[in-house]
C-alpha cells in the first residue's frame, strides 16, 4: 500500500480540521479541503480525498465498499451533500440502512441467482488473478482493495496492476456478454486514466464471461487495450471406498 507521506491521508484530514477548527455543527466544503491537501500535500490525488470523506461519513450511500470498521473509529463525519459535510454526532443523525439505487439496479440487471454466481466469479479470480495473466495482481491503496472498486458512482468488479505496474480493469458476466459491457468498461477505464493512473501509466480492460455474443465481438473490434475472455467450469467426482 503506496504512503506518499509520514502520516496517512486520514490523519492529514484530522490536522485540516484542526487549522479550520471544526466543531460540531460546522459545515465544511469538499472543495476547500482539496485545494488545502493541493497546496499542502500535492502528491495525493483528489480522488484519494473523495473516497476518504465517504469512508469518513457514516451516511454516505457507498460507504460499505470502503472498509469502514464496525468499530466505530471511521464514524467521523455527516455528509449533507454531494460537497458539504460536518462533524458526526452520534446522538442526533440518523443513519440510513436502505438499499441503495445501485444495489437495485444490480438486482434487476441481474437476478439475485446470477448476482451470486458473480461473486463467486469474482471471489475465485480474486485469488488466482495469474491465472488470467502472470504478474497480475490486485491493486490496493489507503482505502480498499480493487474488489468493487468505486469509480464515478458505480464499482468495477476487479481493479489489478500488471507486471509493469498498469491498471487492468476487469468485468465479469457470468451468462453472456453482450455489447453494453463495452461502454461501461470504457467509461471505467477512462475515468481510472484521468484521475487514478500517473502520467507514464496506462490502462487497458478485460472482458470475462461464459459466452461471448457476436454484438460483443464487434464492439471490441478494432479495441487494442481490451481483451476478451471466455471461462468454462469444469469439476471432478473421486468416489471413495467404503
Amino acid at each position: 500500500m503506496k504512503q506518499h507521506y509520514e502520516k496517512s491521508t486520514q490523519e492529514l484530514m484530522m490536522d485540516y480540521f484542526k487549522e479550520i477548527g471544526l466543531q460540531n455543527g460546522q459545515v465544511f466544503n469538499k472543495k476547500d479541503m482539496i485545494n488545502w491537501f493541493n497546496k499542502n500535500y500535492p502528491k495525493i490525488k483528489n480522488i484519494t480525498i473523495q473516497c476518504h470523506l465517504i469512508k469518513l461519513s457514516v451516511n454516505a450511500p457507498s460507504r460499505k465498499h470502503y472498509n469502514a470498521h464496525e468499530d466505530g473509529r471511521h464514524d467521523i463525519l455527516y455528509q449533507l451533500s454531494g460537497n458539504t459535510f460536518r462533524l458526526y454526532e452520534k446522538a442526533n443523525d440518523v443513519v440510513s440502512t436502505e438499499t441503495t439505487v445501485l444495489e437495485k439496479e444490480i438486482d434487476e440487471e441481474n437476478g439475485s441467482q446470477e448476482f451470486a454466481q458473480e461473486k463467486d466469479l469474482q471471489n475465485y479470480l480474486v485469488k488466482n488473478l495469474n491465472t488470467i495473466e502472470p504478474g497480475l495482481k490486485l491493486y490496493e491503496d489507503e482505502i480498499k482493495q480493487g474488489i468493487e472498486y468505486p469509480v464515478d458512482g458505480r464499482f468495477v468488479d476487479i481493479l489489478a496492476l500488471d507486471k509493469n505496474n498498469d491498471f487492468v480493469v476487469i468485468e465479469l458476466k457470468v451468462s453472456k456478454g453482450y455489447d453494453r459491457v463495452v461502454g461501461q468498461l470504457l467509461r471505467y477505464k477512462n475515468w481510472i486514466q484521468k484521475f487514478m493512473a500517473d502520467e507514464k501509466q496506462k490502462v487497458r480492460g478485460m472482458i470475462i464471461c461464459k459466452e461471448m455474443t457476436d454484438d460483443l465481438l464487434l464492439a471490441c473490434y478494432g479495441l487494442d487495450d481490451i481483451e476478451l475472455f471466455e471461462y468454462e467450469i469444469s469439476f471432478k467426482l473421486l468416489k471413495k471406498e467404503k
